[in-house]
């Protein structure tokens, strides 16, 4: 791809995020155009090259005899038809867009500065191959978030193993936070420096731990007038490298504020990795090793230090702030599972008064669902009931009822729910007594009573088709004929909490239904 075909790209993909635009304008100090693109209702209208000269040409003029043009940043001006906004993509380059008269510089600002930094890549890389021209939408709904964010746990559970997350990089000038993300993305180090101009932002995807990271990597320039669209950028953000320069003592002052003002512009709490770069320079470091620790316990965060240029650490900064992403997600996911599960409960209780649910097991030292359960206090402080070895009832306030029977049907005749734990690890078969008691309870239950039966298997018991067997074996159907009731069989296995959490969802949900 040629760097006029990039330019193409780059200014269409812009031109159809970003409202408002008329036009988009690549030029350099003399007025030649390098690459321009009108909005489609234009160049459908209107002659194109007769367009941009007469838009281009003024613009220019006005920069080369108001400003100085090879000092100058950023600036907007109006006209009588249009909003200009123009940002130096280098010292004899400029972008120029164009907007109608009533569009918001503020909300363009932004993109301006994304796709300035864009430009400057195209201008200056010597292997335009790696650059990605997509514009993202930096528009940021919390609500929206909410939804995207109960998808792709969905989607998570269909393709286990898979996270994608936005991750922002801050720190001062040339603390190498752009060398940082060339290492890991691309693993090369340049030595010519070039400030990123606002943003730049790369997708990279990667695999850790047997999962596969989608990452998009947003590293935001420092440049102080910058600063006003930051909060554009920092908007939701899922994990953050705040990086310092290790030979630089004022760069590693300035973390806090770095920090301050990450806090400021995100309003949720996000895994944060303090990292020290440059460790190839021993011999001009000025913080040590321990001063890093401590600056970032201070700010609660994790710390790593690290040299681009040779790629120490690199790789494992990325699977640090990765491990923190997952966690949290995962805290994230429970926490949303929970609260469907609650808000169904509540229903339950809003028709029926009480909700009762009885868990039996062989084992009296391990029963994760019940413990899972009962950690629930949505419907007041739990109160013990019944304490005995083999038999123990709880009570929320009234509403929630709940029964564990060890090895034995107790009381289950009202109960609206009946889950049953089976140990069947480097099992090739069912123990008797399981199906025995499985079919005693279904004899005491009433109808419309919903059933869970768990598993705990091995590893292999998928693989091998030991999983169906095991559930043939119990042969439920006859018995199922003579009542109203449903059956859901589950496997238990190391990562039971969002899988029992999962499960009782069915569960409750399987009791509404019959209300």
């Amino acid at each position: 791809m040629s760097k006029l075909e990039l330019f193409n790209g780059l200014l269409k993909n812009f031109i159809s995020v970003v409202p408002d635009v008329e036009a988009v304008i690549v030029s350099d100090d003399e007025g030649l155009i390098i690459a321009a693109k009108l909005d489609k209702s234009l160049e459908e209208k209107t002659d194109s090259i007769s367009v941009l000269s007469s838009l281009v040409n003024p613009i220019l003029e006005r920069i080369r005899y108001e400003f100085s043009f090879k000092k100058f940043g950023t600036a907007s001006f109006e006209t009588e038809d249009s909003r200009i906004l123009f940002v130096s993509v280098k010292d004899n380059a400029t972008v120029s867009i164009i907007l109608n008269t009533l569009a918001s510089i503020d909300k363009t600002a932004p993109y301006a500065y994304f796709l300035a930094e864009k430009c400057a890549q195209i201008l200056t890389e010597d292997n335009i191959n790696r650059i990605q021209i997509y514009i993202p939408n930096f528009e940021y709904d919390e609500r929206q978030e909410f939804d995207r964010l109960k998808n792709q746990i969905y989607q998570m559970r269909l393709a286990k193993g898979q996270y994608k997350f936005k991750f922002i990089i801050v720190g001062d000038h040339t603390v190498g936070k752009t060398s940082i993300v060339m290492r890991f993305v691309e693993n090369r180090f340049s030595t010519d420096y070039r400030a990123t101009i606002g943003l730049n932002i790369l997708t990279h995807n990667y695999k850790f731990l047997n999962t596969v990271i989608n990452l998009m990597i947003w590293d935001i320039g420092a440049q102080k007038f910058f600063q006003r669209v930051r909060k554009t950028y920092y908007q939701g953000a899922h994990s953050a490298f705040l990086v310092f320069d290790l030979t630089n003592r004022s760069s590693f002052e300035n973390l806090e504020n770095w920090y301050n003002e990450l806090k400021g512009f995100i309003s949720i709490d996000i895994p944060v990795v303090v990292v020290g770069n440059k460790t190839d320079l021993s011999k001009e470091r000025k913080i040590s090793y321990q001063e890093g620790v401590s600056l970032a316990n201070k700010l609660r965060a994790s710390y790593i230090e690290t040299s681009a240029k040779t790629g120490e650490n690199v790789e494992d900064a990325f699977s640090l702030i990765s491990y923190h992403y997952i966690v949290k997600s995962q805290l994230e996911e429970e926490k949303i599972v929970k609260e469907n599960l609650i808000s169904e409960i509540n229903r339950i209780i809003d028709v029926k008064g009480k909700l009762i649910l009885s868990f039996i097991g062989l084992n009296k030292y391990w029963n994760p669902a019940l413990q899972l359960f009962t950690e629930f206090r949505d419907w007041g402080e739990m109160k013990t009931l019944k304490n005995e070895e083999l038999e123990k009832i709880y009570s929320f306030n009234d509403k929630v009822i709940v029964q564990n029977y060890i090895n034995h049907i107790g009381e289950i005749r009202e109960s609206d729910g009946v889950l049953f734990i089976f140990d069947a690890r480097n099992k090739k078969s069912i123990d008797l007594e399981w199906r025995n008691l499985v079919i005693n309870g279904l004899d005491k239950m009433n109808e419309n009573t919903s059933v869970l039966i768990g598993l705990r298997t091995s590893e292999d018991h998928t693989q091998t088709g030991v999983w169906s067997r095991l559930i043939e074996e119990f042969n439920l159907n006859e018995y199922l004929e003579k009542k109203m009731i449903s059956i859901l069989f589950f496997k238990i296995t190391t990562e039971y909490r969002l899988e029992f959490l999962d499960q009782f969802n069915t569960w409750i949900s399987t009791i509404s239904s019959f209300l």
